[in-house]
């Protein structure tokens, strides 16, 4: 369940922007990744984790650009900069051999797992499924912005499937994380 509560962030960008409210969106989003942060370090005593300030730095780096230079953005292009955000954020996890998955299931695996090949190898393949399902995502966000041929919905459909079958996936492949191999 944790790992759902970290897009927490994203959900209430995805709701404000569904309203008009792009730059309230984005800072209400790096206001919500950062309580995040410091709920889980002061209250938890846990780290912080790759996603949580990878979403800080994306949130608050699109605020503060949005604020100081006054962009204008279509609702398309950008949800398109976050889904390429998230990417990124992911990429670069699996990239320095730390998958952003490992961190929360490190929070209910003993331990003596946590250097299992098999351990390691589940979280890398649940990372890049979450790493697919945000450039499907980011596809689906430019034929929205771009593909006027496209209804609307299916960007949206294909969205929701991907993000969907990700926590399908996160969630099946989840149980074997702290079984041997």
């Amino acid at each position: 369940m944790s790992i759902l509560v970290s897009f927490a962030p994203f959900i209430v960008f995805a709701v404000l922007v569904h309203f008009g409210l792009t730059v309230a969106g984005l800072w209400t989003a790096a206001a919500v990744s950062a309580a995040m942060i410091v709920r889980d370090s002061l209250l938890k005593r846990k780290s912080p984790k790759i996603l949580e300030v990878g979403t800080v730095v994306l949130f608050g780096g699109l605020a503060i650009f949005t604020t100081v230079t006054a962009h204008e953005w279509t609702i398309p292009l950008v949800r398109l900069v976050v889904d390429c955000g998230l990417f990124v954020i992911v990429a670069i996890s699996i990239a320095i051999g730390q998958p952003f998955t490992i961190q929360y299931a490190k929070e209910t695996v003993p331990r003596a797992l946590w250097s299992n090949p098999e351990f390691l190898r589940v979280n890398y393949k649940i990372s890049g499924v979450w790493a697919l399902a945000f450039a499907v995502c980011a596809i689906a966000d430019l034929i929205m912005g771009f593909v006027t041929a496209v209804p609307h919905w299916v960007g949206v459909a294909v969205t929701v499937a991907a993000l969907v079958s990700a926590f399908k996936y996160t969630e099946s492949h989840s149980k074997g994380r702290s079984e041997p191999a």
